[in-house]
């Protein structure tokens, strides 16, 4: 009998943070990219207007790592991920209605907009991979990056250990920049897996490379902060569909703001970026993010 297909994770698994910690011993001059631009971003929230901001139309490469035939995902699930991300980034998807009235003032249009500019197809011996790039060059059974630089670029592949996905944040090296994706959590469509198939994977990911932060800022303790003022602050990750309000760290009456993209829940149960987030991704796209 022919093996088994790995099937997707119960619950969100992000890989961003230990890449994020693996990159910066590696590269030291990254934290102080980074620590720099948290000086930007902090000047810049307090002057930007997210309402007159212009659209930033941004090229996107696809590439797709296979071994077998539903891994070599088709053209149809890729352009069904571009729809998705624009929708969300647009708050146009429909779902962003059950936004709790709290915070429906909140939900706004990132002028943020996704346009596919080459799909590359590589076949590989590995299995699997995991958070530690090696789906981005040909020597550990991927392939680099196209012109990272003015390209967001996206691998599709099989991911081991429960992954869905991970990014790196702006200002790390450029031979590894992008955005890795679970094969059953890309697009809307195809082997796009339950309850991970409403895109919402590349969109909590593009989130990161825009320098978003998990909304409990990485901590269980409460200490934590995602450096966005109107994101509650949260003890942890909220998993699957949590039912409002759902409240820890004393955030009451409202709760965490589990719908938000940069939470864990199930694709089905997330629905909205803030204005704050917002404000804080526009500022990477006019620092690190600037060449796209």
């Amino acid at each position: 009998m022919p093996p088994k297909a790995p099937q997707p994770p119960l619950r969100r698994n992000c890989g961003t943070m230990p890449a994020h910690m693996m990159l910066l011993e590696k590269h030291p001059e990254f934290r102080a990219r980074q620590f720099k631009l948290e000086e930007q971003t902090a000047k810049l929230r307090s002057t930007l207007k997210v309402s007159a901001l212009k659209q930033k139309i941004v090229k996107v490469v696809v590439n797709v790592v296979y071994k077998t035939a539903a891994q070599n995902i088709p053209d149809a699930q890729i352009k069904s991920q571009i729809v998705a991300l624009n929708k969300d980034f647009g708050a146009t998807n429909p779902d962003k209605s059950k936004v709790p009235a709290p915070w429906k003032g909140l939900v706004t249009d990132t002028r943020i907009r996704f346009k596919l500019a080459k799909i590359t197809r590589t076949q590989t011996t590995k299995n699997a991979f995991i958070h530690d790039d090696g789906v981005k060059k040909a020597s550990t059974g991927g392939i680099a990056p196209f012109n990272p630089a003015t390209h967001l670029n996206f691998w599709v592949c099989a991911l081991d250990g429960g992954l869905l996905g991970y990014a790196q944040f702006p200002g790390g090296p450029l031979h590894t920049d992008g955005v890795v994706i679970n094969y059953q959590a890309f697009g809307t469509k195809g082997t796009a897996t339950a309850p991970f198939n409403k895109g919402r994977t590349a969109t909590h990911e593009v989130g990161h490379y825009f320098n978003l932060r998990h909304i409990w800022g990485d901590t269980e303790d409460c200490s934590g902060s995602d450096m966005v003022a109107d994101t509650p602050n949260a003890a942890g990750p909220n998993f699957n569909k949590p039912t409002f309000p759902s409240v820890s760290c004393n955030n009451g009456p409202n709760g965490d703001m589990f719908m938000n993209y940069m939470d864990y829940v199930d694709d089905a149960a997330m629905f909205m970026f803030t204005t704050q987030q917002i404000a804080r991704m526009r500022a990477a796209l006019q620092g690190p993010r600037k060449t796209l």
